[in-house]
């Protein structure tokens, strides 16, 4: 579901090299798999929460670290 800590901005650059890569192979699921490790950003995660419900948050993969470090550990709970 989320990860215990925020990625560097070269690790979001690899993250993207290794979808890009992916695309390029012709391989698109395995880029937008590998897209799914990018954090999403956590206003955007506040409204995907709010029009789509935590479920879809959870069920989906999403990389949530940095809404919980904005609005908590327990912030899909609340």
């Amino acid at each position: 579901m989320t990860q215990n800590r925020l990625m560097t901005s070269e690790e979001k650059r690899d993250v993207l090299m290794r979808a890009h890569e992916c695309l390029e192979a012709g391989n698109k699921a395995e880029a937008v798999r590998i897209t799914l490790q990018l954090p999403m950003p956590s206003y955007l995660a506040k409204a995907v929460k709010e029009f789509s419900g935590a479920d879809f948050l959870i069920k989906g993969g999403f990389n949530l670290s940095e809404a919980e470090a904005e609005f908590g550990p327990d912030w899909l709970d609340i």
